[in-house]
């Protein structure tokens, strides 16, 4: 046997100390948070706080499963916009929509997950788990969503960073005269510049509507490819400004795929010389051995092209509930940094495609040669 102290051994030792009352939440993290899925957590925090939160890194966000009906639009993906902690985001339209409800002033209310379902239709009550609400709820919801997006201003086509922009303008009009302080994610965002994509536009209730508008004989025309290129453009100029990319992803799902494939796209497809995002930090509950995207590991994504692999100890997977992590990651890093500058990517679209598109254009040439 090896004499001397092991090098595995250098970590910080395990303390088992009692827990002080009132004790704050990034204390709570860094003390408290020492093995397992707790210690992937606060790995979690740590690489978010001290890595991706550089004023050189671009992050995007994805959003999936029914985080916004549980509050954390509000709560937590709110005050990350606002504080320059994201730059652009990946959700379902489904976060979206639901989000939409806190902004028009429809309530949802904390329930109880085993009522019956039968009664709960007879009702009219809606049940997200253990959110219930009124039925009501989605029908104003739709009703507030068909009327802007029949407006002349939607009678193009566009992609769904420009749709959710475009919303986002009427739905902080329409928090503003209601009084209301929620500040929804899409009107964050608009005032903001935050773009925000969506990666299956035709699977949520917004979507849906839009689909409604559309057989009526309007001209609203969503083009999700229009979001590939643009995504790219924002993840190629990251790295061409001698910058940094990283990617913060809740769940997996489409979200997950649309904003890790922006390096395939690049590398594999548009042929323009890259190596992957710098950062990858996953909060799931998927697992990997059952071979879906939700449940693949940074290292899996290495042999896709869609994170550099120099820079695969910079990845952490927390094994944890979003609605569990978001909180604590959104607060512990509130605390440990002062707000970034505001990217307003959304305002440079047009550049960063063109950029995009002239990178390609070099290769095509270089290649005929």
């Amino acid at each position: 046997m090896k004499s001397g102290k092991s090098k595995f051994l250098s970590g910080k030792k395990i303390v088992p100390a009692p827990i002080p009352k009132n004790v704050r939440v990034d204390e709570l993290v860094d003390t408290y948070f020492q093995a397992y899925n707790a210690g992937r957590l606060r790995e979690a925090c740590n690489l978010f706080t001290k890595k991706m939160l550089e004023p050189d890194v671009t992050i995007g966000m994805s959003l999936t499963g029914a985080l916004t009906p549980a509050g954390l639009g509000g709560s937590c993906i709110v005050p990350l916009i606002r504080a320059g902690f994201v730059d652009w985001i990946v959700s379902t339209g489904a976060n979206l929509y639901h989000d939409t409800h806190f902004a028009i002033g429809k309530s949802l209310h904390r329930g109880n997950p085993f009522i019956d379902d039968r009664i709960l239709r007879k009702e009219g009550v809606v049940r997200i788990y253990d959110i219930l609400f009124d039925y009501d709820v989605l029908l104003s919801t739709d009703e507030f969503f068909r009327k802007i997006i029949r407006y002349q201003e939607f009678q193009k086509e566009m992609g769904t960073a420009e749709l959710h922009y475009r919303l986002g303008r009427y739905i902080a009009e329409r928090e503003k005269i209601l009084g209301i302080k929620h500040a929804s994610v899409l009107a964050t965002a608009y005032r903001c510049g935050v773009p925000v994509y969506t990666s299956s536009p035709g699977d949520s209730s917004i979507g849906m509507n839009i689909a409604e508008i559309e057989l009526s004989g309007k001209a609203t025309r969503i083009d999700p490819l229009l979001d590939v290129n643009e995504t790219a453009a924002i993840v190629l100029d990251a790295k061409r400004k001698g910058g940094k990319s990283g990617v913060l992803i809740f769940g997996g799902g489409s979200p997950k795929n649309f904003i890790l494939q922006t390096e395939p796209q690049i590398q594999e497809v548009l042929k323009i010389n890259e190596k992957g995002h710098d950062f990858f930090l996953q909060v799931t509950d998927a697992r990997p051995d059952t071979g879906g995207l939700s449940g693949a590991t940074p290292s899996e994504a290495v042999s896709w092209g869609k994170v550099d692999p120099d820079r695969l100890p910079d990845t952490v997977v927390a094994y944890v509930d979003s609605t569990i992590a978001m909180p604590i990651m959104t607060s512990y890093a509130l605390a440990k940094r002062k707000p970034r500058k505001l990217r307003r990517l959304y305002e440079r679209r047009t550049e960063l495609v063109d950029s995009l598109r002239k990178e390609y254009f070099k290769m095509l040439r270089r290649t005929k040669k």
